[in-house]
């Protein structure tokens, strides 16, 4: 009676049926496979772009301005434009969806970075100055891993954003599981519809956890100042400053 009923809820339409997980799953996996590639693709093309773009926003004030003002227009751009305006170049293909969402990830990618790279004290670089760090050194061991928790945000927030926003590459046909949920919404196929937009919520959790316990991987300095400074103030030590304990951490 159970296997009949798994069998009918296909025909029945059910929101929930196992049938139709059983039997779409490597349509599913198919779908969930090209959904992540998208979104990996374009937020590491995003990155690459950002950081060189964030550099030359804090080294010129001026070129600061029209940097941030340019990622933003872009994202204030519908997505149906934004694919519309890049058809000529790309075509109807992958790469259409990739740049559009690239160019969607720089306004918060870009933002970040530099706030995170002008939030480093003068103090550490000065330091870092003083101990003969050249300019690339600098860069690399002091002001990136201090202005880390600022870049870390970004990238959560343009990934979360992007798994979101490759559903609407279905449009073109390569919108990983987006091309599953406009096809089961002409057809009102709801396990159809559940199930793929199910696994877009998961994905989009999944990836932002990822990240954050990657973000805490790669600086224990944060959790180590942090538990420094809550035990002098128990103690009613002084608290020095974070940032010279970051600064030795980094070190």
């Amino acid at each position: 009676m159970s296997a009949a009923s798994a069998q009918s809820c296909l025909a029945a339409n059910d929101w929930i049926c196992g049938e139709y997980l059983r039997s779409r799953s490597q349509e599913l996996t198919d779908a969930t496979v090209e959904h992540v590639l998208i979104t990996a693709t374009s937020i590491g093309i995003a990155v690459l772009i950002a950081f060189p773009l964030a550099l030359l926003a804090r080294r010129w004030r001026l070129a600061s301005a029209g940097i941030l003002s340019l990622t933003t227009a872009l994202y204030t751009v519908p997505t149906l434009a934004m694919y519309a305006l890049l058809l000529p170049f790309f075509g109807i293909s992958v790469s259409l969806v990739i740049c559009g969402l690239v160019l969607y990830s720089l306004t918060i990618l870009v933002r970040n970075i530099l706030t995170g790279l002008r939030s480093v004290p003068a103090e550490a670089r000065e330091a870092a100055i003083g101990l003969g760090y050249g300019r690339f050194r600098l860069l690399f061991t002091v002001e990136l891993p201090l202005a880390l928790p600022a870049l870390m945000a970004g990238l959560r927030i343009a990934t979360v954003s992007a798994v979101s926003l490759t559903t609407v590459g279905a449009i073109v046909d390569n919108g990983g599981l987006g091309n599953l949920i406009y096809a089961a919404m002409d057809s009102y196929f709801k396990a159809q519809v559940l199930t793929a937009s199910v696994l877009c919520v998961l994905l989009a959790i999944t990836a932002d956890l990822l990240l954050l316990g990657l973000q805490r991987l790669l600086t224990p300095w944060t959790r180590a100042a942090g538990g420094g400074r809550r035990a002098r103030r128990a103690t009613g030590a002084p608290v020095r400053d974070a940032v010279l304990d970051d600064t030795r951490a980094v070190a």
